[in-house]
């Protein structure tokens, strides 16, 4: 098996493209908790009043003339909980549809119109805001809809795409567009709403959306057999080493899968990472605000920091992965569990000491930082561990763990924001215990029963007929 050079090739070509995919995915996700900062009138979150005595007002910025032609609307913090958690509620819906459906239509057209599908509704999110709550609600949980099959999506399309010695690398450039685009979109964000008006935020990410969809329909295909430039090297290679990984099969053996142990670790890894994510991606420009006391401006930088690290961590950790099982003949579960335990125990410990730092800026941003940054670690650990077990049903297997990951989503900031109501560092101490807890639990779980090889079901009934 000749390696193939990644430089220009197809399957590198595919991760950039995904990595941009990924990159608007997520900034059309968590615009609007940067936005919504702006949306709502100052008086209404009764945390204005309670904010002054934790931590003394510090801003170093020049005080900009601030546009403030955005319209405002009186939502309290319940109601913008609300707001916040209703993209999760489309989310879900098409997480196991969508991978089912990658592995019927192939993941091309169901990722490509997913993300059209998000940009455009996030073009009406203004309007909808202005028709009302209810309006606002329903956009979003739309959103969801369509960004919850491009993961799936994804996944089946590697599953065809990546040979197994480069899956990490492969999967984690892809992936990393993710919190590349919380990166840029947090602190962009930010700008957008000081120096324009908060709706630009919308219209600007959304139609970056479309455009980079034209981009995608023309250059990529589903499998290297039907790509139009891949070289016959690249083809032939990346076919041979997935030979023996597929199965040819068209029914989804569900009742093995759903009764294997190997997946269950994964779903509970996958759920615990999550809490620990979505509690931060939701909240952190809320703590940063109400407890630190950044103003919008610094807020959007340094929410984006931390994962800034997260997006490098990725980068790095899938080439380590890579090396470790192939020049280093580590074995693969080896290299999945370890990875999913340091990036699990390791934000757990930075969280719980972010909320013993009092007023000390610095360090908080540090130590959230640093948590968001190990987290890193776990796309190539439990995150690429659907493509070990199960190549064939990787995106049916991403569907089922990412439901599951997604009910942190809706329940994590609810639940914050009620342990929250007087926003004191005592009750920001308890949300991030809990976060803690949860992460501890997840990365024992998947270090005791998660699996490195292709499982029976995954392969079954196709060596019967292969000759």
């Amino acid at each position: 098996l000749v390696s193939v050079p990644a430089c220009c090739s197809a399957r590198y070509n595919l991760a950039l493209l995904a990595c941009f995919g990924f990159f608007l995915v997520y900034a059309l996700r968590v615009n609007l908790s940067v936005a919504l900062v702006d949306m709502v009138e100052p008086n209404t979150s009764l945390a204005k009043n309670v904010t002054s005595n934790v931590c003394p007002e510090h801003s170093s910025t020049i005080n900009v003339p601030r546009n403030t032609a955005g319209e405002k609307y009186s939502w309290d913090a319940e109601t913008q909980g609300w707001i916040l958690g209703s993209f999760f509620y489309g989310y879900i819906i098409t997480q196991i549809p969508g991978g089912y459906l990658a592995s019927r239509i192939g993941g091309k057209l169901l990722l490509g119109f997913g993300i059209f599908g998000t940009s455009v509704f996030t073009l009406l999110t203004p309007l909808a805001a202005n028709l009302g709550v209810g309006y606002l609600i329903a956009v979003r949980a739309l959103e969801g809809l369509g960004e919850g099959v491009t993961f799936p999506a994804m996944h089946s399309m590697w599953s065809s795409w990546a040979p197994p010695l480069e899956r990490s690398k492969l999967l984690s450039i892809s992936y990393a567009g993710a919190q590349l685009g919380t990166v840029v979109s947090l602190p962009l964000s930010g700008l957008i709403c000081y120096y324009m008006n908060w709706v630009y935020v919308f219209y600007i990410f959304g139609a970056l959306g479309v455009l980079w969809w034209f981009f995608w329909m023309f250059l990529v295909s589903d499998t290297p057999e039907t790509h139009r430039s891949i070289s016959h090297a690249e083809r032939e290679y990346i076919l041979s080493s997935l030979k023996d990984q597929l199965s040819t099969q068209k029914s989804v053996p569900w009742r093995p899968m759903l009764g294997s142990l190997p997946l269950w670790a994964i779903v509970v890894a996958h759920f615990s990472y999550n809490w620990t994510f979505y509690t931060l991606l939701t909240l952190l420009p809320t703590y940063m605000k109400e407890i630190l006391r950044f103003d919008a401006q610094e807020n959007g930088f340094l929410s984006a920091l931390p994962y800034f690290g997260c997006w490098l961590c990725i980068i790095l950790s899938g080439q380590i992965a890579d090396y470790l099982r192939e020049k280093q003949n580590f074995s693969t579960v080896c290299v999945r569990k370890s990875f999913t335990l340091i990036g699990m125990i390791g934000p757990a410990l930075f969280l719980v000491a972010a909320g013993f730092i009092g007023c000390n800026y610095a360090l908080a941003v540090a130590f959230v930082t640093i948590s968001t940054t190990l987290g890193g670690f776990c796309t190539s650990g439990y995150s690429i561990n659907h493509l070990d077990i199960a190549p064939s049903y990787a995106g049916i297997l991403l569907g089922i763990t990412n439901s599951f990951a997604t009910i942190p989503g809706m329940v994590g900031p609810v639940i914050a924001k009620s342990l929250t109501h007087n926003n004191t560092v005592e009750e920001w101490q308890m949300v991030f215990y809990i976060a803690a807890s949860i992460n501890l639990f997840g990365a024992i779980f998947f270090a005791l029963f998660a699996s490195g090889e292709v499982q029976d079901w995954a392969v079954s009934g196709y060596h019967l007929h292969r000759n």
